[in-house]
């Protein structure tokens, strides 16, 4: 009985994980609001009725990519943080792994600058969700930088947080519409030079 409950959930997972990874491909190929559910069912090579057993619609679907998107990359990235002791080094790994990631799955880039930014509903929304949370580790690190003295003392947290989001968020969307093809990961390492040279104690 174990084996065969644990193999129907593991069927369950793979057939939630084939949606998700489907709805990726047809909200940037399409376009989230052109997009019908019957396009992800003929991607995920599922029958239409099979995408409402895990999901009401397209909007929790938009939102189940966000989410699960949003609780990795964060798990990921605390794991990470725990194992450096420099402020400014936690800081350039955030920025690595932000273009690292989206730079990795070009599909999710577009949604994420793009269909998720759809309407004001969902941007309310991703605000609210995990981004907080993204802003929150960055602000913690910089408050960390300032305690010890290597970031100035005059300046906002939350403000230098999403002034170093708002400049890796423009260079994802930059990669995904230009013509050229080029890494996005090292991109990073330009927006800090000028991040840093702001935020560093003299």
């Amino acid at each position: 009985m174990r084996g065969t409950r644990a193999n129907g959930a593991a069927k369950v997972g793979d057939k939630r994980e084939a949606i998700l990874r489907a709805s990726i491909k047809v909200f940037a190929a399409k376009g989230f609001f052109s997009s019908k559910v019957s396009d992800i069912a003929r991607e995920a090579g599922i029958a239409d009725g099979t995408v409402y057993l895990y999901f009401k619609g397209k909007d929790e679907i938009l939102h189940s990519i966000f989410d699960r998107a949003m609780s990795e990359f964060i798990d990921e990235g605390l794991k990470e943080l725990s194992q450096i002791s420099d402020p400014t080094n936690k800081l350039e790994r955030i920025a690595r792994m932000h273009l690292e990631r989206l730079g990795a799955d070009r599909d999710l880039a577009v949604v994420f600058q793009v269909e998720l930014r759809g309407s004001t509903k969902f941007m309310k929304e991703f605000s609210a969700a995990g981004f907080a949370s993204y802003l929150d580790i960055i602000k913690a690190t910089i408050e960390e930088g300032q305690k010890h003295g290597i970031f100035r003392s005059d300046i906002k947290p939350i403000v230098c947080a999403k002034i170093l989001y708002g400049s890796l968020d423009e260079m994802v969307t930059n990669w995904i519409l230009s013509e050229n093809r080029y890494p996005l990961a090292p991109m990073a390492d330009e927006v800090l030079k000028i991040f840093l040279g702001g935020i560093l104690a003299k």
